[in-house]
């Protein structure tokens, strides 16, 4: 049995298993592939993980361990190093571990499919954990200037506060990659001024669970464009399985 999973703290939000056991079973390999969720009350504990789960081939990494997992891999692939953050991991056939940022991919795809051909100024982006990163590692690809909104002053250039209307007209593209919002606290969403947004206002927010959160569902009644998370979490979990089998 080659098996996957993912790892992190909480894990009842995660559509990752029920996406894997589809592909198992539509691609005929539900006989030999598994994927499991793998609630770790600490980073510590991937080590008995690792040792303890026969079969393991690959696992992913969601929150909070994108950052601290790293310490933890042998090496990382060129992207994951730039980035600080890593959320997809291979056991090489030696017992090497190798750290990818999957996220990218679909961060990529996602904002091709949100923007279009839109021009945009800049973008404000709201956390500042390891999928932070990767939004800023795209945002700079894409040589789209970014600030980061963060409720600590010392970790971003704005805190929620800051976020008046020079600051809020003045960036179109808004990116939300904290989990604020994220299936059970559906009734919650980012501290900003919704009220100034406008419908020239693009929101992309990295939560999938639910598939439409109450960031997008405002944004999108002040006429603005708004796309959630689902369309990243495909993107990157193809993208991981095709390293897991390169």
């Amino acid at each position: 049995m080659r098996r996957f999973g993912l790892i992190g703290r909480t894990l009842g939000h995660s559509f990752s298993a029920r996406y894997f056991a589809d592909k198992f079973q539509r691609e005929g390999l539900a006989d030999t592939h598994r994927y499991d969720l793998f609630e770790l009350p600490e980073i510590e504990c991937v080590k008995e993980l690792i040792a303890t789960t026969e079969g393991l081939v690959g696992f992913n990494v969601t929150i909070p361990y994108k950052q601290q997992i790293i310490p933890y891999l042998d090496s990382l692939s060129a992207e994951a190093r730039n980035i600080g953050a890593v959320n997809c991991v291979k056991i090489e056939s030696d017992g090497r571990l190798t750290g990818y940022n999957t996220d990218i991919d679909g961060i990529r795809l996602s904002l091709d499919k949100l923007l279009g051909g839109a021009e945009i100024d800049a973008a404000l982006v709201l956390g500042t954990g390891g999928a932070s990163q990767a939004v800023q590692y795209v945002l700079a690809e894409r040589n789209i200037p970014y600030s980061i909104v963060s409720r600590d002053s010392a970790k971003g250039n704005l805190t929620y506060d800051d976020l008046k209307v020079e600051v809020t007209s003045s960036h179109h593209l808004i990116i939300n990659s904290s989990p604020v919002g994220m299936y059970p606290h559906v009734d919650q969403c980012p501290d900003i001024p919704y009220e100034l947004l406008t419908a020239d206002h693009y929101l992309f927010d990295l939560v999938y669970n639910p598939e439409r959160t109450l960031f997008a569902e405002r944004a999108a009644m002040m006429g603005s464009h708004t796309l959630c998370g689902l369309d990243m979490l495909y993107a990157q979990a193809e993208s991981a399985w095709r390293i897991w089998n390169q």
